[in-house]
């Protein structure tokens, strides 16, 4: 009997809140039981009572059920109001501010991801290995330095070899120091000067003679190298200001150089970086006084060009050699524009 008890001890608040349901569910069993039972325990028409047992007891079933769908939608109704004036209508906002959020989430990830290509190089071994992955495959280059020793020297004859050998089209574009400009090769070679007084490794100091030679050497290099190569499109511009980087841009990454040989950065092609330089370049070209390359027939020029071919060019595309320079002069410039030094070569391992 304890057991009971508790059992009933149990049950009663439960049949408390849920009365009707407990009504339907008592009535149910007392009709599933008077359905089993035998008619004879109800008299002679004890089948007729039956059944009007079972019907009654089934419409009290069928009330109470109703009612406690009634009483579930009742309760119900507060809810859905709450949720359908307060939470539903602020869902718009909330998922506006969701949308909100993931932008800024992942403009932050991309603004990391490009900071992270931007790497900055810290030897001559990296810097040089840079450069090469650069050139390879190129279709393009674009360079703003100072007088481009280092493109004469590497990267024009490297890229040129590279499309002839592949038979593809290549377009350079070069901005350098304007060599009739004594201004500014005087502004250059007094900035050399003062990082290094001594020689560099071409075994020269810079001058603003040296500066004057080394920039026509580029433009010869520039009309010697499109004689040779008929799918090559390239352009000088020459600038009246110096600036102390160097950018070299390929099809693949950038490279932004100073005069030390340890330092460089680099970006690849993509991020803000690459695209920010590029962008820099070519406007930098539109605003610099062009060297009319369009003229590259003008004067042919010999596989080892003459002093007086060099003089006819340069007289042709109006950017006279200065009076004073002799024959000596104008070998210098034509050495320097065809087998420029590496001011950057590594030393050979042993």
């Amino acid at each position: 009997m304890g057991r009971v008890g508790a059992a009933l001890r149990r049950i009663a608040p439960w049949a408390a809140q849920n009365a009707d349901g407990a009504i339907a569910l008592g009535l149910a069993i007392t009709v599933g039981i008077l359905g089993i039972m035998p008619d004879e325990i109800f008299g002679k028409d004890g089948q007729e009572i039956q059944n009007q047992l079972v019907s009654a007891a089934t419409l009290v079933i069928l009330a109470l059920v109703a009612t406690a769908l009634l009483r579930d939608r009742l309760r119900q109704a507060p809810v859905e109001a709450t949720i359908t004036s307060g939470a539903l209508s602020e869902l718009p906002v909330r998922l506006a501010r969701l949308e909100q959020i993931e932008t800024l989430v992942t403009g932050t990830r991309r603004a990391l991801d490009e900071l992270q290509l931007v790497r900055v190089l810290a030897s001559p071994l990296e810097i040089a290995q840079a450069h090469s992955d650069a050139r390879a495959g190129t279709t393009r280059w674009s360079f703003k330095g100072g007088t481009g020793t280092f493109l004469r020297a590497v990267t024009l004859p490297e890229c040129v070899a590279a499309a002839r050998k592949d038979k593809r089209h290549l377009t350079v574009r070069i901005e350098i120091i304007d060599p009739t400009n004594n201004e500014v090769c005087e502004a250059y070679a007094h900035y050399r000067r003062s990082l290094a007084d001594a020689p560099d490794v071409t075994g020269e100091t810079w001058t603003p003679d040296r500066v004057r030679k080394e920039s026509y050497a580029t433009i010869l290099a520039a009309f010697w190298h499109r004689q040779r190569y008929g799918l090559l499109d390239i352009g000088v511009g020459l600038s009246s200001t110096m600036t102390t980087f160097r950018w070299d841009l390929s099809a693949a990454r950038v490279i932004m150089t100073i005069e030390d040989p340890n330092r460089a950065m680099t970006a690849l092609a993509g991020t803000f970086y690459y695209e920010s330089c590029d962008t820099e370049l070519r406007l930098s070209l539109e605003q610099a006084r062009r060297v009319p390359l369009e003229s590259y027939k003008l004067v042919p020029l010999s596989d080892e060009p003459t002093v007086e071919e060099v003089q006819e060019l340069f007289r042709g595309v109006e950017l006279p050699l200065p009076r004073t320079y002799n024959d000596r002069d104008i070998v210098d410039i034509t050495r320097k524009a065809l087998r420029a030094k590496d001011p950057y070569e590594l030393p050979q391992r042993t």
